[in-house]
């Protein structure tokens, strides 16, 4: 499979929990983050960051305010902070989603290990004070206001290269 190049890069390091965002060659941002408390995986069911190369897939929740909860891709109507205590103990996922495609065949693309089938996301989180370490779930968690900017910034299709 050949893969061409894209205007915009975005390089994530689980290592140093950091998103490199690269327009035309030059670094324009780097962001923090928080990548998967449990080792880097692409399987299913494992609840790591899948490792690899990707693309930028789905882009969900232009103009929802900051904070708003989305279930299933769907913004809920309701903030973080609306939410009763127990809930928000929970990791949710916030203020925007970007969806990303596994593009390596039997790493992260395909049976039993696809990112896009995992439904493995850039996304903001209301535990916004783990930003920083490993703490999500698998997904590339990020501070709400920044992931509204990464949003804005970027479009389908954009290579994405997360390694560890």
């Amino acid at each position: 499979m050949s893969i061409t190049p894209t205007r915009r890069q975005i390089i994530v390091s689980i290592e140093r929990q950091e998103l490199a965002l690269i327009y035309d060659g030059a670094l324009q941002r780097i962001f923090s983050i928080s990548t998967s408390n449990n080792p880097p995986s692409c399987l299913a069911d494992s609840y790591g960051t899948p490792l690899g190369l990707h693309a930028l897939a789905d882009k969900i929740g232009e103009g929802e305010p900051l904070g708003m909860v989305f279930k299933g891709r769907v913004p809920t109507g309701q903030k973080f902070s609306e939410y009763p205590e127990e809930e928000q103990a929970r990791n949710l996922i916030t203020t925007r989603i970007i969806r990303l495609r596994g593009l390596e065949t039997g790493q992260n693309r395909g049976p039993g290990c696809d990112s896009y089938d995992r439904y493995v996301y850039i996304h903001g989180t209301n535990h916004e004070d783990r930003i920083g370490e490993p703490f999500s779930g698998g997904c590339v968690e990020m501070l709400n206001p920044e992931v509204v900017e990464l949003f804005d910034a970027v479009t389908e299709g954009d290579l994405i290269w997360i390694g560890a």
